[in-house]
């Protein structure tokens, strides 16, 4: 599985699985929803059960690799997100303004901070009153970081 992800994405799985399934496996339900949902998946609960039921009730850090690599395939947050703009679209322009897409990222969902938005803004290179292509914005924001070694 280590070809599917970076190393400092196995070391975060690893660190909250063993976090969660102290006995270093997972058993239940319940702490494969919760280490699922803590590394940022939205895994629906029937696929959690399918997940669950497919490794016999016990899912090992390898079986646990291979669920991540499986659901990860699955759900598409680039298309989830362009969904969500567009839904805030109503127009259709395929552009939000800069000043309402600060306000969005400080004041909905997992906020960010004002920083955290202008080094955003900084790194996208979106001036502070202009107007983003959305389907760019989240381009770049989804882009794998490259691992330099």
């Amino acid at each position: 599985m280590a070809r599917f992800f970076r190393e400092q994405d196995i070391d975060e799985f690893r660190e909250c699985f063993y976090l969660y399934a102290r006995s270093g496996q997972i058993r239940t339900l319940d702490e494969l929803t919760v280490i699922m949902r803590s590394l940022g998946t939205n895994a629906t609960i029937s696929e959690l059960m399918k997940y669950f039921k497919d490794k016999g009730g016990k899912i090992s850090f390898a079986d646990f690799l291979e669920i991540m690599h499986q659901h990860t395939k699955v759900e598409n947050l680039p298309q989830e997100l362009i969904d969500a703009f567009r839904a805030y679209d109503t127009i259709g322009r395929g552009y939000v303004s800069a000043k309402d897409l600060r306000h969005i990222l400080s004041g909905w969902g997992e906020k960010i901070s004002p920083r955290e938005v202008d080094r955003l803004f900084q790194e996208a290179n979106v001036s502070g009153n202009g107007a983003i292509k959305y389907d760019d914005f989240i381009r770049l924001v989804t882009a794998p970081v490259p691992d330099y070694y």
